[in-house]
């Protein structure tokens, strides 16, 4: 019967944690979503109350043509100059192999706590840190990402084999 809990307790600790992990992801991005908006709305509000922000420019006269005191583009430039024709930026994936490295981790911190080992929990830790530590130094998002991703795992997996030992195996 241990071994059923404790089969149990890994499955819950190592796959239902990604949604859980992906839901505080999700969260985080909102609050700096908000806080963006925030910072945004502050900015223009500022920009509005200057005295100094009142300077209106005149349009350059290279994109504009007048004739018989109507305004109309310039015969040059095509109407539809948009970023339609330009292919989108490649963007850049950071923390591959996330996924996996999360599960295994929730894995090893469920196993380390059913054991009696907590001491293998810095060891994976210390893995996970050498291991991306070039990722996290050059990208200051990846470095964000990892800390809420790291925490949110172990304390995942922290809590359901901290559950199982307490209400199954003790």
């Amino acid at each position: 019967m241990t071994a059923l809990w404790i089969t149990a307790a890994l499955l819950v600790a190592g796959l239902a944690g990604w949604p859980v992990t992906a839901l505080v992801f999700r969260l985080a991005r909102t609050i700096d979503d908000k806080a963006d908006a925030a910072k945004a709305a502050e900015e223009a509000r500022k920009a509005a109350e200057d005295p100094a922000a009142d300077v209106t420019v005149d349009a350059p006269h290279a994109e504009t043509q007048s004739v018989d005191d109507e305004l109309t583009a310039a015969t040059d430039a095509p109407p539809s100059a948009g970023s339609a024709a330009e292919p989108p930026a490649p963007t850049q994936r950071i923390l591959r192999g996330g996924a996996i490295i999360g599960i295994l981790e929730r894995l090893g911190v469920c196993l380390a706590i059913l054991t009696g080992q907590p001491v293998a929990i810095a060891y994976i830790v210390a893995i996970k840190g050498l291991g991306r530590f070039a990722e996290l130094k050059e990208t200051p998002v990846a470095a964000e990402r990892f800390i809420i991703g790291t925490l949110t795992s172990m304390l995942w997996a922290a809590g359901t084999a901290a559950a199982v030992k307490v209400l199954f195996l003790s």
